[in-house]
C-alpha cells in the first residue's frame, strides 16, 4: 500500500517498504504498489470511494497532536497550526501537546512508574488526555535524518496510554525530502509504543515555503492532500474506538 499521493513538484510517496516514489510536475514514477485510496464495498463487487463529506461528521474523535521542537525559530508549527484547523472543520476535539510549552525534563520516570498521585502535574494532564484520545497525530520535523529530540522525549514519558489507537506522521524539513527519513524512524517507535501509524504519510517538503506563520498554506493543494490524509486516519480511528469499546487482549 502506498501513502497519500501529492501532484506538486519535489512531493512524494512512501510505499510499505519505505522507499520513495517522487512526482516531478504532472508526470508520475508510477509505484510498483497501487496507489492507495480510502474506500468502501460496493453491493455488486468492487470498491468505491468514499465520500468524504459525508463521512467526516460520522463520529467526533479526541485527537492530540504531538509535536516535539524545541527550537527558537521553529517553523514547523505552521504545519501543527494547518493540521489543528482542518481536524476542528471536520468536527473533531484537538488538542495541541506542544514540548516547548509542556518543557518535560529529559526522561527520568516514566509516567508509570510514579505512585499514584505522586506524578508531576504535567505527566499526570497528558495522561487524561491520552486516554481519552482516539488517535495521534504526530508532527515530526527531520534532524539528521531522525526526528527532534524533544519529540522523542514527549513520547517516552508514556507507553500503555497508547495502546489500540492509530498514529498519522505529519513531516517536514526544509529540503525537498519533506522529512521522510525521520518518519521512517518515528514508525518503529510509534508501532513499539502501541499506536502504530497508518500506512499515508503527509510530507512536507521546503515547509518554510508551504504555510505561512499562521499555517495557512500559499498551495490550495495542500487541503486536498490532508483531506485524504486524514480520511484514512479517522478510518482507522473510529474502527479501533469500536473495538477497544468491545475489550482489548491485554
Amino acid at each position: 500500500m502506498a501513502s497519500t499521493r501529492s501532484d506538486s513538484a519535489g512531493a512524494m510517496r512512501l510505499g510499505r517498504s519505505g522507499m520513495p516514489n517522487i512526482w516531478f510536475g504532472s508526470k508520475t514514477a508510477r509505484s510498483y504498489r497501487h496507489e492507495r485510496s480510502v474506500t468502501r464495498r460496493n453491493p455488486k463487487g468492487g470498491a468505491a470511494r468514499l465520500d468524504t463529506a459525508k463521512t467526516q461528521s460520522i463520529m467526533p474523535l479526541t485527537i492530540p497532536i504531538l509535536y516535539g521542537s524545541l527550537r527558537r525559530d521553529r517553523v514547523g508549527i505552521r504545519v501543527v497550526r494547518f493540521l489543528s484547523a482542518a481536524l476542528r472543520r471536520r468536527g473533531h476535539e484537538v488538542m495541541v501537546v506542544d514540548a516547548a510549552e509542556k518543557q518535560l525534563p529529559l526522561l527520568d520516570r516514566m509516567y508509570k512508574e510514579y505512585s499514584a498521585g505522586a506524578a508531576p502535574p504535567v505527566l499526570e494532564e497528558l495522561a487524561q488526555l491520552y486516554r481519552r484520545a482516539d488517535g495521534f497525530v504526530v508532527v515530526a520535523g527531520e534532524y539528521n535524518h531522525g526526528i527532534q529530540p524533544g519529540l522523542s522525549n514527549l513520547l517516552d514519558h508514556f507507553l500503555e496510554e497508547y495502546f489500540f489507537r492509530p498514529s498519522a506522521i505529519a513531516c517536514y524539513s526544509a529540503g525537498a525530502f519533506g522529512g521522510v527519513r525521520a518518519a521512517m524512524g518515528l514508525r518503529m517507535t510509534l508501532a513499539e509504543l502501541g499506536m502504530p501509524s497508518i500506512p499515508s504519510l503527509l510530507p512536507v517538503p521546503r515547509v518554510q515555503e508551504a504555510f505561512d506563520l499562521d499555517g495557512v498554506p500559499h498551495d490550495p493543494a495542500w487541503e486536498q492532500r490532508s483531506d485524504r490524509f486524514l480520511a484514512e486516519f479517522e478510518w482507522y480511528a473510529r474502527a479501533l474506538k469500536a473495538e477497544r469499546r468491545r475489550g482489548v487482549p491485554y
